[in-house]
C-alpha cells in the first residue's frame, strides 16, 4: 500500500520532495488550453527525493481526442515513469455524464502512448467510468472534513473494484502547513509502475485472495535496509524475521508508522532469516477484519496479530500483506 499526495497550481509554494507520502500526482493541463505553470517544479522534486510519480489531466469536456493529444504534447518527459491520469469531475465539465467521452479520451491516450490511463472520478458517479476499459479507478469519497492523516482512513462504501481511494481532502501531514488531498494506493511500487507503463511491468490484477511469496534469502551478513516506497517496518520485520519493535528499538523510531523511502534500517544480523518457505501471505483488501481473516485460514486473531506485530487487531489497511499461516 502507497501512501499519495496530489496537488495543483493551489500548491504553488510546496516542496513535494519533503511531503510525507510515497508517491505525488501532479495536475499537467486542464481542457485544451490551460498548462499547470507548477507541474515540473512539483515533479522534479518529488522526482530528486524518489516518490513515486503522476500526472493527471483535467476533463473540460471539449473534445476527447484534442484533450488526450493536448495532455500527452504537455507530458512527454513524463511517460512510462508516471502515472496517467484522467480526473473525471462535474465543476466545468461540459461532457459530465457522458461516459462515451471517457471511453474515447482513454482510447486515444492508449492509442497514443500504449498506456492505460486511470480514471479519477467521486465514488457517486463512478457508474460513468467502469466498464469501459482496463482502466484503473481512483475512487473519491471522504467520511468527512476533518482533518485526517495517515493512520485516519476509512473505507469507501462501495463495493466495485479500485485501485486507488481519495479519503480526504483535509489532509494533514508533515511537510505542508495546510490541508492536503491524500490517498492509499493498494499496491506496491512495482504495481504503480506498472500503471505507469514503466519497461518490462504489467498491470496487475486486484489481489483477491492468499498467495505463497517466495521471500529473498536474507543472510546474518545483512546488517542493513533501505526503504522503499510503500515499505512499512511490520514488512520489513517479516522479511528479516525479526519484529516491528525490535526494529524501532534499534533505530530509534519513535512513530513505527512512520518510515521513509531512503531511509537506512539497522537490522539485527543474530536474527535475520528468511521465512519459512511454507509460509502463506494475504493481502488485506477493504472490508476485512483479523477475526475474519484469522476465521478464513483455521487460527485466531491472537496469532495475527502477535506474528505480524500488530498492536491494534481493529486497525488494519487494505493493501497491507500479512502472513496468515
Amino acid at each position: 500500500m502507497l501512501r499519495v499526495v496530489d496537488v495543483a497550481s493551489h500548491q504553488k509554494g510546496i516542496i513535494t520532495g519533503s511531503l510525507d507520502c510515497d508517491a505525488v500526482i501532479c495536475k499537467a493541463t486542464e481542457g485544451t488550453g490551460y498548462v499547470n505553470p507548477y507541474c515540473d517544479e512539483h515533479y522534479q522534486s518529488a522526482k530528486a527525493s524518489g516518490k513515486l510519480l503522476g500526472v493527471y489531466h483535467y476533463a473540460s469536456g471539449g473534445n476527447p481526442e484534442a484533450e488526450a493529444e493536448f495532455f500527452i504534447n504537455n507530458v512527454q518527459g513524463y511517460l512510462h515513469e508516471a502515472i496517467l491520469v484522467l480526473d473525471w469531475e462535474s465543476g466545468d465539465n461540459a461532457a459530465w455524464g457522458d461516459s462515451s467521452w471517457v471511453a474515447r479520451f482513454c482510447a486515444h491516450i492508449v492509442a497514443l502512448t500504449g498506456i492505460n490511463p486511470m480514471i479519477y472520478v467521486q465514488r457517486s458517479a463512478a457508474s460513468q467510468c467502469v466498464g469501459l476499459g482496463d482502466y484503473g479507478i481512483w475512487l473519491a469519497e471522504y467520511p468527512d472534513y476533518a482533518l485526517r492523516g495517515w493512520g485516519d482512513y476509512v473505507e469507501p462504501n462501495y463495493s466495485g473494484d479500485y485501485a486507488m481511494h481519495q479519503f480526504t481532502s483535509s489532509g494533514n501531514i508533515a511537510g505542508w502547513g495546510d490541508v492536503l488531498d491524500l490517498s492509499l494506493f493498494f499496491g506496491d511500487a512495482n504495481a504503480w509502475l506498472a500503471y505507469a507503463g514503466a519497461t518490462g511491468q504489467s498491470v496487475p490484477t486486484p489481489q483477491v485472495q492468499a498467495q505463497n511469496y517466495e521471500q529473498p534469502s536474507v543472510q546474518p551478513s545483512d546488517t542493513t535496509y533501505i526503504v522503499q516506497a510503500g515499505d512499512t517496518l511490520s514488512e520489513i520485520a517479516q522479511r528479516f524475521g525479526t519484529t516491528y519493535q525490535s526494529l524501532a528499538a534499534i533505530n530509534n523510531i519513535a512513530d513505527p508508522n512512520r518510515i521513509y523511502p531512503g531511509q537506512e534500517i539497522v537490522i539485527d544480523g543474530a536474527t535475520a532469516e528468511a521465512p519459512a518457505a511454507s509460509a502463506v501471505y494475504y493481502t488485506i483488501k477493504p472490508g476485512d477484519t483479523l477475526s475474519g481473516i484469522a476465521s478464513t485460514y483455521g487460527t485466531t486473531w491472537q496469532w495475527l496479530s502477535e506474528v505480524n506485530g500488530i498492536s491494534d487487531p481493529n486497525l488494519i489497511y487494505p493493501g497491507n500483506t500479512i502472513r496468515v499461516r
